[in-house]
């Protein structure tokens, strides 16, 4: 048996699949594409989460691109963070392209172009439908972890929710917040120490600083309502097939905390809203973070504490996480051990630190007997990645170097005609471009302070006014010898006396 033939049978052995699946390409040896070394990724194992890593123009959009076009097909809906403005294409189906023939000639099966059903989200204020949750949906708890607040600042977080809670509040946004803090420290400060316990001004004056900061990351347009519902990520179009949501981040790419901010409180929702789903055959949702170093760059260790508990937790929801990034170095190793899923796309060795991370990252992978991973991992062509899955059983697959099948979809961004045509058509910009502000903590305090203030100035002013005196008041601070002449007693007995003289 030659080494193509036993490459083919290693191959076929190892990622057989009696269940549906998403095939990647076709697996490679001695440079060379085995055609027919099909590499297959079962959908019951998708929502064990992966990973998609490689150096700068290698092509992993690209393999993002594919994986969600083959999700999408299979009726599985998709969420896209779209931090370089370029996934928008998948919208239209590819114009094709003689290479892109030749390229699936080699892998063994033809190439088919087609156009899948988007939903264009945004966070800021590019178009698309608009991304908010409330400050009451995101809980003391996540609040005090984006914030990064000591033990101390913590409880008075809790405290305020506590009270809003007791008042019927309504905390909405940042700037309902930031009311309910300085009224704890002002004018409701025996309010508070009365029910709750004293305050610190101090420690208030620090977590509105750490809030500034976040809305200075423009926070303030994230937090509100309409609060978006993480069902309407879910949604299959008529011809079955499952929508691919992509949020526009091109003008946040700078503003690391509000994008972990955004991830964290839309794991957390999805993780309290889908139901148990135990190991089922197919995903609810996949999710694609690309350039994911942004969510742990910035991040505190209870940030991090955080993502890593979700990450655990959630694919018994039915979700997978699917991290993009240039290096695996860039997740931490406890998210990194729970990737079931890992699409290595070249990396370079341009310094000694290169080299060391290329060492960590071959050794991430199973050992194979028809590669030299480090060796492997730095003469990969575009459009080409070593693959490690795991089966319908769970057990790693063989490592797989594999020339990558190209996208069905366009593989650049959409025209503004046709960006503003998809978002058109979309049915949520209706339902959650409204800007709603409606009476919150905030309007309700500042009634409550303003009736305070016109109650206490009333006051004051009865105080510091002359009192009006009646004239029998008058009367008794009259001189004593006056009060005698005029009284009723004396006045009779004068008259008395004359009227004797008189007569």
């Amino acid at each position: 048996m030659s080494r193509k033939e036993d490459f083919l049978a290693h191959i076929e052995k190892g990622y057989a699949t009696k269940g549906d699946c998403i095939t990647m390409g076709a697996g490679m040896v001695d440079n060379e594409t085995v055609t027919g070394a099909y590499i297959k990724v079962p959908l019951k194992t998708l929502n064990r989460h992966g990973l998609i890593a490689g150096a700068t123009g290698t092509g992993k959009t690209k393999t993002l691109q594919v994986i969600a076009e083959n999700l999408s097909d299979k009726g599985i809906p998709v969420l896209l963070m779209d931090l370089k403005g370029d996934l928008s294409g998948i919208a239209q189906p590819s114009p094709g392209h003689p290479k892109i023939e030749e390229r699936h000639e080699k892998i063994g099966f033809p190439f088919e172009a087609q156009g899948f059903p988007v939903e264009i989200l945004s966070l800021s204020e590019q178009d698309g439908v608009r991304l908010r949750a409330t400050v009451s949906e995101f809980g003391p708890v996540l609040l005090s972890r984006i914030l990064d607040l000591t033990v101390t600042q913590e409880g008075i977080v809790a405290v305020v929710f506590k009270y809003c809670d007791d008042n019927k509040l309504p905390l909405l946004d940042l700037k309902d917040f930031k009311k309910v803090l300085q009224y704890a420290t002002g004018e409701g400060k025996k309010e508070f120490q009365s029910q709750y316990g004293r305050i610190s001004t101090s420690s208030t004056g620090t977590i509105l600083r750490k809030i500034i900061e976040l809305e200075q990351q423009g926070a303030a347009l994230f937090f509100g309502e309409k609060s978006f519902e993480v069902d309407d990520l879910v949604r299959i179009d008529e011809n079955g097939r499952g929508y691919i949501n992509i949020i526009r981040l091109t003008d946040i790419q700078d503003r690391p905390k509000l994008f972990s901010t955004f991830m964290l409180s839309l794991l957390a929702e999805i993780y309290g809203t889908f139901p148990e789903q135990g190991d089922s055959d197919r995903p609810e949702l996949i999710l694609f973070i690309d350039e994911a170093h942004l969510i742990f760059k910035e991040a505190s260790k209870a940030l991090l504490d955080q993502i890593e508990s979700i990450v655990k937790l959630i694919r018994s929801k039915g979700i997978g996480l699917y991290f993009v990034t240039q290096n695996p170095t860039d997740v931490p190793d406890d998210v990194l051990a729970q990737l079931g899923l890992k699409v290595q796309h070249a990396l370079r060795a341009f310094t000694a630190k290169d080299r060391k991370a290329i060492k960590l990252t071959a050794e991430n992978y199973p050992d194979s007997e028809f590669y030299d991973t480090k060796e492997v991992l730095t003469s990969l062509g575009i459009g080409e990645a070593l693959i490690s899955a795991l089966d319908e059983k769970g057990r790693p697959t063989p490592l797989a170097a594999t020339l990558l099948r190209a996208p069905m979809s366009r593989m650049d961004v959409l025209t503004p005609s046709e960006l503003e045509k998809a978002i058109g058509k979309s049915k949520l910009v209706a339902k959650y471009n409204e800007d709603i502000d409606r009476e919150s903590a905030y309007e309700v305090l500042n009634e409550k302070i303003e009736k305070a203030q016109k109650e206490a100035e009333k006051e004051k002013e009865q105080k510091s006014s002359p009192r009006k005196t009646s004239p029998r008041s008058r009367s008794t601070r009259m001189n004593p010898v006056v009060k005698v002449l005029t009284s009723a007693t004396f006045i009779r007995g004068v008259l008395g006396v004359l009227k004797k003289v008189i007569r």
